[in-house]
C-alpha cells in the first residue's frame, strides 16, 4: 500500500451546535457549525459528504408544538368525546405518555388495550417465558386487568423501572375519564368495547385501521390523523400527525418536523457556495435498530428520515469482498488479489440485486442506514451535537 493511498473509509463526526430556539436561522447556523467544525479539527468537506440534522432542532427552530389541550380539542372533535378505544400504545413517558394525557382529556372513558407481551418496539410488559408458563396465547387470547394480575402480577420495564399498566391507567384517570384496560394482539378484540377507536401503532398503522373499519367500527383515527392541521393557532404535521412526537413540557408537545424539504436544500446550496463542494443534506430521527439486551426495536418514529436531498434516494450497490476473495479469487493473495478485487468493483453492475457476490449486503434505504448511523453518533442525551457529518460513506476499496 503507497503511502499517499487513503487509510481512512468512513468517518462519523458529531458537530456541535449552538442550543436551538424557535425561529433560528438553521440553514446557516448548520452550515457554519459544520464549517467551523472543519476549521478547528483540520479537516475538508468532499463532495458526497453527509450532513445530517436531528428532527428534534428542526421541529424546535420551526416551533412546531402543541398542547394536552389542542390534543384534547382534536380527539374530542374526531372521536365524539365519549367511550374511545385507545390501542396499541408504545410504552413510553416521552413518546405517549403525554399524548395520552390530550386523548383522555377528551374522553368520557378510555379503554386501553395493550398488545403483549410486548409493545410495537419491544418494550416488554412480560416475558415470553412468562407467557409459555401461563399458558397464554397471544394470538388469540383476551385478558382483563384482573386476568393479567393474577397471571403476571406487577411487571416494571427494564430500564425504565415502570409499570406502565399502573402508570398509564393512573394517567387516564388523573385527567377525569374513566379508564378500562385490556390486553390484546387482535385489532377487532376492541370492537367489544367500544366503536370509536384511536389505534396508536406506528408502522401497522394502516393495517390496524382497515381491519376496524371491515370489523364494524364507526370512527377510527390514527395518531396520524390527530394534529395533522392546527388546532386554535397550534402547530401540526401533515402527513404524521402525533406520530414522531416528543415531549417537550409536562402540557406540551413538539411534533415530528413539517416542510424541511426547503432546509436541506438551503444547507446543500450554501455549503456549495461556501467550498464548491457538493453534498447531501437529510433530517433524521430514529435509528432502525433492535438492542440485544432489551429487545427494544428502536424506530418509534414514523420514518428514519422525513426529508433529505435526491444523491440520498436508493439502497447500496455494494459487492462482498469476503465473497470474492473465499470464491472468484481463492487462489490469489496480496497485491493481485487486490487488484482482482479492485476491478470486478471498477466494473461491477450497476444494479447488483440478486447477484451471489452481493448477498449478505444491506438491503436497506440509504437514509435508513446513514439516519441510524447518525442517531447513534448524536445520541440522545447530553452530547450537544445535533448536526452530525458523514464523510467517505459512499467511498469503496478503489478510492484512493
Amino acid at each position: 500500500m503507497s503511502k499517499s493511498e487513503r487509510r481512512v473509509g468512513t468517518v462519523a463526526r458529531g458537530i456541535r451546535c449552538p442550543i436551538i430556539r424557535e425561529g433560528d436561522d438553521l440553514a446557516a447556523i448548520v452550515t457554519d457549525s459544520v464549517l467551523k467544525a472543519a476549521e478547528s479539527e483540520g479537516f475538508e468537506l468532499r463532495d458526497r459528504d453527509v450532513i445530517a440534522v436531528t428532527e428534534s432542532i428542526v421541529a424546535r427552530a420551526q416551533g412546531n408544538y402543541c398542547s394536552v389541550e389542542d390534543i384534547a380539542a382534536d380527539v374530542k372533535t374526531k372521536l365524539g368525546g365519549g367511550t374511545i378505544g385507545v390501542i396499541f400504545p408504545i410504552l413510553s413517558r416521552n413518546r405517549f405518555a403525554i399524548c395520552l394525557r390530550g386523548i383522555a382529556m377528551g374522553a368520557k372513558k378510555v379503554v386501553l388495550m395493550l398488545s403483549y407481551p410486548s409493545d410495537e418496539v419491544g418494550n416488554e410488559l412480560v416475558s415470553l417465558d412468562m407467557i409459555d408458563e401461563a399458558g397464554v396465547n397471544p394470538y388469540s387470547d383476551v385478558l382483563t386487568l384482573a386476568k393479567y394480575r393474577e397471571l403476571f402480577g406487577v411487571n416494571k420495564h427494564e430500564f425504565t423501572g415502570v409499570d406502565y399498566v399502573e402508570y398509564y391507567g393512573n394517567l387516564i384517570e388523573s385527567c377525569g375519564a374513566e379508564c378500562e384496560i385490556i390486553f390484546a394482539n387482535q385489532p377487532k378484540a376492541i370492537l367489544e368495547y367500544a366503536d370509536h377507536i384511536l389505534n396508536c401503532d406506528i408502522h401497522t398503522r394502516k393495517r390496524t385501521k382497515r381491519i376496524l373499519l371491515a370489523g364494524g367500527a364507526k370512527v377510527v383515527c390514527s395518531l396520524d390523523e390527530i394534529m395533522n392541521a392546527p388546532v386554535n393557532g397550534s402547530g401540526c404535521n401533515e402527513l404524521y400527525g402525533l406520530l414522531g412526537s416528543n415531549k417537550s413540557t409536562e402540557d406540551k408537545v413538539k411534533l415530528f418536523p413539517r416542510d424541511a424539504g426547503d432546509l436541506v436544500l438551503a444547507i446543500q446550496a450554501k455549503i456549495l457556495a461556501e467550498t464548491g463542494k457538493h453534498v447531501e443534506v437529510m433530517v433524521y430521527g430514529d435509528g432502525a435498530f433492535k438492542d440485544p439486551q432489551g429487545k427494544i426495536w428502536e424506530l418509534a418514529d414514523p420514518v428514519v428520515s422525513p426529508f433529505f436531498t435526491d444523491g440520498l434516494i436508493g439502497t447500496p450497490n455494494e459487492l462482498k469482498l469476503k465473497y470474492l476473495a473465499d470464491n472468484d479469487y481463492k487462489d490469489l493473495s496480496g497485491e493481485a488479489l487486490k487488484a482482482a478485487i479492485s476491478e470486478s468493483i471498477r466494473k461491477k453492475d450497476a444494479d447488483l440485486k440478486g447477484s451471489m457476490a452481493s448477498q449478505g449486503t444491506t438491503p436497506r434505504q440509504l437514509t435508513d442506514l446513514i439516519g441510524s448511523l447518525c442517531d447513534l453518533t448524536s445520541g440522545s442525551g447530553d452530547k450537544g451535537t445535533p448536526v452530525v457529518l458523514v464523510q467517505g460513506y459512499f467511498d469503496n476499496y478503489t478510492n484512493a
